[in-house]
């Protein structure tokens, strides 16, 4: 009988003889199975934010801030500075003028609808053009704010975290009374995250001066944002900072999604080490119990080639139903599951978790390779045990 063959016959005997190993073989299943659940749970988190941030913005739009600031928080405009800045080329004009928007961006304290803790909301101060340069933005409840009153829209990942946000009802931020009127989608953005008020309105109750924190851009093209960057610089009386929007928010991205996917690796690989004992365990067990059988097979001519081969598949198939089991765990619970966590500006931002057929695939790959270790030792354990030794135990 030659090798392949060999191979098949005791690879094929070994996969039938699991369910008469029933127990022995679903230690290895729910272990890997856990591991691949909460590596691929954990790795979603970090895609779902990653996504959300990356999404946001648009490649024709340009966020302006002050010289040497790098996020809204840090950043004022005068509204000298910001029609100086609309003039210049390269900004897209409508018939009512250039398409720029004074924004001011605050944090304002409320309380989560999930356990009541308080946390961090960011507040948008918008202009009527941002909601012409913004060609996502749609209202989906409610109605829009009209300006000049203390009304405020939230965007449905804001609702749906905080306390309060609720059509018609009125939230008491930084001292003042707004009537929340309507509720708003942008296209699974960050800005899904926020909630937006008059930025005249916010200022006068901030007591601030005319400055505002930013001023959101739309470009004639894309690629015209050179000319537009090369032109402030240009110009003597401006001191500023221009940032694409996919950029700013896509950097905003980088360390929390590190953060979350070295964790995400970090429980992982410990809960793959107790893996890997299981199955090391389990298989061992398997092939005691076999000794004999074995043996048998190997003085009837069997190599012990096929013998560690067969092994091997029995422990690779196992790891396999368990990396299955545990992707579809996963995915089931998790792909779509709306959390929060820290943005770049230390504000809560909503976003869904994204199962990602990548995702899928890696934890699967785990498994086997977990499978991989945990079958190579007691294979070759199997394969070099002296056929006397084994058959003495008859």
């Amino acid at each position: 009988m030659n090798s392949i063959n060999q191979i098949i016959a005791i690879t094929l005997m070994n996969l039938r003889n699991i369910p008469m190993r029933i127990g022995a073989s679903l230690v290895i299943v729910v272990g890997i199975a856990g591991v691949v659940a909460v590596l691929v749970a954990i790795l979603s988190m970090a895609s779902g934010f990653e996504a959300t941030l990356k999404s946001s913005g648009s490649p024709d739009r340009v966020i302006v801030l002050r010289g040497g600031s790098s996020s809204e928080m840090s950043s004022s405009l005068s509204r000298e500075h910001s029609n100086l800045i609309t003039s210049k080329p390269g900004v897209k004009n409508s018939d009512t003028g250039p398409l720029a928007a004074r924004e001011t961006y605050v944090i304002a304290d409320l309380r989560k609808r999930a356990n009541n803790s308080e946390a961090n909301m960011p507040m948008r101060g918008v202009d009527a053009r941002s909601f012409d340069i913004r060609d996502e933005f749609k209202i989906v409840a409610g109605r829009n704010i009209d300006f000049g009153r203390f009304e405020l829209i939230a965007g449905i990942k804001a609702a749906d975290q905080f306390q309060g946000i609720d059509l018609g009802k009125e939230l008491t931020i930084r001292g003042a009374s707004w009537t929340v009127v309507g509720l708003f989608e942008t296209d699974s953005s960050i800005y899904e995250s926020e909630v937006w008020v008059d930025n005249v309105v916010l200022r006068q109750n901030l007591k601030r001066s005319t400055g505002s924190s930013s001023l959101f851009v739309k470009l004639e093209a894309a690629q015209d944002y050179d000319m537009f960057e090369q032109a402030l610089a240009d110009d003597p009386q401006l001191e500023t900072n221009i940032i694409r929007e996919t950029t700013y928010y896509s950097e905003q991205s980088t360390s929390t999604t590190a953060l979350i996917t070295n964790f995400g690796y970090g429980v992982g690989i410990i809960m793959a080490i107790g893996a890997i004992f299981a199955a090391l365990n389990t298989m061992y067990s398997a092939v005691s119990t076999r000794s004999v059988e074995i043996a048998t097979l190997r003085a009837l001519g069997f190599g012990s080639t096929p013998v560690v081969i067969s092994v091997m598949v029995e422990a690779l198939t196992l790891a396999l139903i368990g990396g299955l089991l545990g992707a579809s765990i996963a995915y089931g619970l998790f792909n779509g599951y709306t959390a929060s966590t820290w943005g770049g500006t230390f504000s809560q931002v909503s976003f869904d978790f994204a199962v990602t057929p990548e995702l899928l695939t890696r934890g699967i790959v785990w498994s086997c390779m977990l499978g991989m270790v945990g079958g190579l030792f007691p294979a070759i354990t199997a394969a070099r045990q002296p056929i006397t030794t084994a058959l003495r135990g008859m």
